[in-house]
This record gives structure tokens, sequence and C-alpha cells, in this order.
């Protein structure tokens, strides 16, 4: 399991995508996304437009560890932000989401890579919600990066390794 972590338009889209067409196809793209306004049906066709045929979709905006138990192969998910956010404003058990979307990512049976966007480097919010979110996601990223094989940071296109992978261990200049 890989975790990509980065700002709003960092590259980790992109780069989470490189990482999962390394491996043997087809592959499956599971999207928390919904398009509430015509800027978002934007950003999300342009995601689509960029991956190959090679790629299923899969819009899952709320039962992700139910998605991620039922996929085989290699998996990208995209974005636990989102994924977040969509179950925040549901006003669903953040812990419970949280614990059971671990389970699902320590079990999957192939390459995992899953995307999130780092909200906690800036100041602090000056509303509860936005509060409630930041910390909800920082918790969010912290358990994930636990059980995660590698973490990577993306930084204007540039993948930053924070946790490698243990075959990389030793054999990074």
């Amino acid at each position: 399991m890989t975790l990509v972590l980065g700002g709003a338009r960092s590259g980790k889209s992109a780069y989470a995508e490189r990482l999962i067409e390394v491996c043997p196809a087809p592959w499956l793209y599971i999207a928390t996304a919904q398009a509430w306004d015509d800027e978002m049906r934007t950003r999300i066709a342009e995601h689509r437009a960029r991956r190959s045929g090679d790629w299923r979709t899969l819009d899952v905006p709320m039962a992700l560890p139910e998605a991620v138990a039922a996929a085989t192969g290699p998996v990208l998910v995209d974005c636990l932000t989102l994924w977040l956010t969509n179950l925040l404003l549901a006003e669903a058990d953040l812990d419970a989401a949280t614990e059971a979307l671990a389970r699902a990512c320590t079990a999957a049976p192939g390459p995992l890579v899953l995307v999130a966007n780092e909200v906690g480097l800036g100041i602090v919010p000056d509303n509860a919600l936005a509060r409630r979110f930041r910390d909800a996601a920082g918790r969010l990223h912290q358990r994930l990066a636990r059980d995660a094989d590698r973490v990577v940071l993306t930084v204007a296109g540039l993948p930053l390794t924070v946790k490698p992978s243990s075959e990389n261990l030793g054999h990074r200049p």
C-alpha cells in the first residue's frame, strides 16, 4: 500500500496513476468525487481523459471500505479527502469509517495506491467545521500511513518519499 499526499494541483494524482501503471493492466480507479457543479465536472473529465482504456472507473462517494475490500488487482483510490468530505457532510462516524478503511486497505490482495490532499500545513481555520475536517484528515492520514508500505508527499509535481518501502531501504542515494 502506498499513500500519496500533496496539496491541490501538486501532481499527486498523476504520480499515483504512474505508480499503478507499472503493474499489469487492467487497473481499477476508485473515484470518490461527486460532480456537484460545472467546475467539478470539468476536473473529473480531465482526470478521466488522461487515463487510457486499460483503466476501469468505479464511482464510490461513501462506501469506500467496501469497494476496496471487493477489489482485485491494482487499485488506485482518488481521493480520500473527498471521501472524508462526503462522510462529514453525511454526519457519519469518521473514526469508525477510518478504521473500516484501514482494515480494508491492509487486507487488499493487490497493489493499492491511496491519494489524499495534505490540508494541515496552513493556518488554523477560522470555523469549527473546517477545523473538524482538517483534524479528521490528519487523523486519517496518520492511521493509513502507519500501515502503508510507502508514503510519498508530492510538491510541485515532484514526489518526496516520506516513508520508503522496505525494498527501497538502503538502495536510495
